[in-house]
């Protein structure tokens, strides 16, 4: 069974590593797809990075989070013009997605409020310095960034500032979102050079403790709620016992987790209403979480879910057709790949020795 693990391991990983640019930068899904995938996320460069992390292959994981440094400061004006005065545009706040070798910014209409996907790059930074021990801000030009990014979450009052989310669709005030701001500047606030105001992350806390176990005032739940619980961890514990209850209860379905009741996106049918995709890393997400809680059964459960959404090309696409065993075209999706590796890693690390 190791052998089989390890096997698939390696596989995926391979995988995986196809995905990232010279730059450093991961292209969301392979770098020839005609959907776009071909770009580089914030967020989903984020979530790429964890199985890296979770090999300890800390060079490929510094190395990304350098470029992302590197957007920063390309954009840095931009920033300053947002702490300066509250954006009043999408186009004013900062994007989500750059040219992975340019880190030039694409100017097509988006959901370019995305206040989750800052909050969770100070949120690794501050992990990788301070409990990983790995160096990513090697001057002052990276402090004065990061510092910034800060001052730019409390410019935009992220704790009640309507953003389009980790779906990048209608904005709305999501604990989501929210919440990956508070763990941003709970982690970040370690690093002696970085300010963070008590206040900035209370007001955050506040308007959790208020909206869970909501999404959103229109989405009683949610997929992208299962990061407060991982990899983020702020929220207490009834509150990650109802999440749970109600992302199993109305998401989960045959080929992967719903994002929510009534999601038009891939959707097959010509209302637009009733059957939403299914989203592979769902699976592996709910057996992270679940092996994080010691429930191992419940977590081996998930990660055999997960297996099942493997393509005959070997690979985890985004997300299968309601009902169907149809996957759409962003095959691999990187996110999808990183959070089956961790959650295999996580359920074999005493046969693997990691």
């Amino acid at each position: 069974m190791t052998i089989t693990y390890r096997h698939m391991l390696n596989q995926h990983m391979k995988i995986l590593r196809g995905l990232q640019y010279k730059s450093g930068l991961f292209a969301a899904s392979k770098m020839n797809v005609s959907t776009g995938y071909d770009k580089a996320w914030l967020r989903d460069n984020f979530y790429e990075c964890l199985a890296f992390e979770k090999i300890g292959d800390w060079e490929t994981v510094r190395k990304t989070y350098r470029a992302v440094l590197d957007i920063f400061k390309k954009h840095e004006y931009k920033i300053d013009y947002a702490i300066d005065k509250k954006p009043q545009f999408r186009y004013e706040y900062i994007h989500a997605r750059y040219h992975p070798e340019t880190f030039d910014e694409f100017w097509e209409e988006w959901g370019n409020k995305q206040n989750d996907a800052i909050g969770a790059i100070l949120y690794k930074i501050g992990v990788l310095e301070h409990v990983r021990g790995v160096h990513i801000l090697e001057d002052d030009d990276d402090v004065r960034v990061v510092q910034k990014l800060v001052n730019y979450l409390g410019s935009i009052e992220y704790w009640h500032d309507p953003d389009s989310g980790m779906w990048e669709e209608d904005e709305e005030i999501h604990s989501s979102s929210v919440g990956a701001c508070v763990a941003g500047l709970q982690m970040i606030k370690k690093h002696t050079q970085i300010k963070v105001p008590d206040a900035l992350i209370k007001k955050g806390e506040a308007t959790l403790r208020k909206q869970l176990p909501r999404e959103s005032s229109r989405k009683f739940v949610d997929l992208a709620l299962l990061s407060l619980i991982w990899p983020y961890r702020v929220v207490n514990q009834k509150e990650c016992e109802q999440i749970l209850k109600n992302v199993e209860y109305h998401l989960v379905k045959h080929m992967g987790v719903i994002r929510y009741k009534n999601d038009h996106y891939y959707n097959k049918n010509t209302d637009g209403f009733s059957e939403e995709a299914e989203w592979t890393f769902g699976f592996s997400w709910l057996a992270i979480i679940y092996e994080m809680k010691g429930d191992m059964e419940k977590a081996k459960y998930y990660v055999k879910l997960a297996k099942k959404t493997i393509t005959k090309e070997h690979e985890i696409p985004e997300l299968y057709f309601s009902n169907s065993t149809n996957p759409n075209e962003n095959s691999p999706l990187g996110w999808s790949e990183s959070l089956f590796l961790v959650a295999l890693y996580k359920l074999n690390k005493k046969h693997l020795n990691v």
